[in-house]
């Protein structure tokens, strides 16, 4: 345990008990505990392994190179179409994490030997991501936009393109490019 993390777990929270739990369960497993993203994480030799949050509906344990690990249960989730490497385990109530503590050790246990083999997730390239036909039109009419955004780094172009492709109507996604235009000109990225 380290000190520095007993504060998530001391602070009144409607996920408290499931909490300490997932704490015991992931300690039991060896691995480093530490305080990243305002969170427990917990890591093997450095490397993120896997980490403890709750949303509204649900606690989570959340693994970092979730994509790799078999889900022979078939209880790993990916929080949204775009998330490529982590893959979350999520509980609504206390009784399913005692119920699953073998199974979610297994799970811990492989992640630890992903680690352990070096293995990398193979994300995916931004020249895989489709260009909204919004924005390719404005990168075909001004050169300096497209220069401006094939300098930006692959993360930033991505976080443009997801951005972007997230509006579900033409309009919107006609306003967000107009809107980010001067930011992409000035080299910045979306949140920047």
């Amino acid at each position: 345990m380290n000190p520095k993390v007993d504060f998530f777990f001391d602070k009144a929270s409607k996920w408290q008990k499931e909490y300490l739990q997932l704490r015991a369960i992931v300690l039991e497993c060896g691995l480093n505990e530490e305080l990243k993203w305002g969170v427990p994480c917990y890591t093997y030799q450095g490397s993120n392994v896997v980490l403890i949050h709750g949303f509204k509906e649900y606690c989570a344990l959340l693994f970092h190179k979730g994509a790799l690990l078999n889900d022979i249960n078939g209880i790993l989730i990916q929080q949204t179409e775009n998330v490529q490497s982590a893959r979350q385990i999520r509980f609504p109530d206390l009784h399913e994490i005692v119920e699953l503590r073998p199974v979610l050790k297994t799970y811990i246990y492989e992640a630890i030997e992903v680690e352990k083999a070096g293995l990398k997730v193979e994300l995916k390239k931004t020249k895989e991501y489709a260009v909204p036909e919004e924005f390719q039109v404005k990168l075909d009419e001004n050169e300096m936009l497209k220069q401006a955004f094939e300098k930006l780094t692959p993360g930033r172009q991505r976080g443009y393109l997801l951005y972007f492709d997230s509006a579900k109507q033409a309009k919107t996604r006609e306003a967000r490019v107009e809107k980010v235009i001067p930011q992409i000109l000035e080299g910045k990225g979306l949140n920047d």
